[in-house]
């Protein structure tokens, strides 16, 4: 009930339209800490994919980004209350979603992906080739990679752990043969050990499709979002911007402290 109510009381606020926001020159985006999505570095600027994201879409819409950072559980309240105009924070569309705001087209995709111990899964071949007693696969307690392990590797053995840390530790360790985990982080993994790890499916088991969320109401913005999303996506920059936060390393460079002379 309680929450119910905060629905329908932020749901009341009169949001901005895409006309209002263009002829008041600001953009206000809701997103919420989670690297590397946004991040605060060294001197508590924010930095990230969708930091970046918000600067390019307030770019071509010729106005100034006004970038707030809220709860995750407070980002779509925020939206309905008429405190942002859009949420750009890797939030994947679902149907419980849909029924509170309107979800632009995918502008990424991420998921559940495996990452291997590459010593220990040297003869796999596909994976199914996992799918036996004699294999150990990770995931943490509670996340949807417990439920994926059981659906698709049913015969292999779970093993469970408290995080990712010490789940990550043990598969480079070499304890279990695979860790099934959201992305970026068995990426991050294979970048961060090339010689243990590896990621050898391309696509994520278990996706999920990143889009903007707009207030119900103004299908103008929903139209302008999917036209910016197929245009980025056109030019590179959409998936350039996405390698770069997800497939790499170089974006740890701007968290490093500047060094004293």
């Amino acid at each position: 009930m309680p929450l119910l109510l905060a629905l329908a009381v932020s749901g009341a606020a009169e949001a901005r339209p895409l006309q209002q926001v263009l002829n008041e020159g600001t953009l206000r985006v809701g997103v919420a800490l989670s690297t590397p999505w946004a991040l605060r570095g060294p001197d508590g600027e924010l930095t990230g994919f969708e930091i970046d994201v918000a600067h390019k879409l307030a770019e071509d819409m010729e106005v100034e980004a006004d970038i707030r950072v809220y709860e995750w559980d407070r980002l779509i309240l925020a939206l309905e209350a008429g405190e942002v105009d859009v949420v750009a924070s890797g939030l994947a569309i679902t149907p419980e979603r849909a029924l509170h705001v309107n979800f632009s087209e995918p502008y990424a995709i991420g998921g559940v992906s495996l990452a291997t111990n590459v010593t220990k899964t040297a003869n796999v071949q596909e994976l199914d080739d996992l799918n036996t007693g004699a294999r150990k696969i990770a995931a943490v307690e509670g996340s949807v990679a417990t439920e994926l392990v059981a659906r698709l590797l049913p015969r292999a053995e779970l093993v469970v752990f408290e995080d990712v840390q010490t789940a990550g530790s043990a598969l480079v360790g070499g304890e279990v043969d695979g860790f099934l985990e959201e992305e970026p982080v068995p990426t991050f993994l294979a970048l961060e050990n090339p010689a243990a790890i590896d990621v050898p499916i391309a696509r994520p088991l278990l996706e999920t499709r990143t889009a903007f969320a707009v207030n119900k109401g103004d299908p103008d913005f929903v139209f302008f979002l999917n036209a910016w999303i197929a245009a980025r996506a056109a030019d590179t920059w959409l998936p350039t911007t996405n390698n770069y936060w997800f497939k790499s390393l170089s974006w740890r460079n701007r968290l490093e402290a500047p060094r004293r002379p």
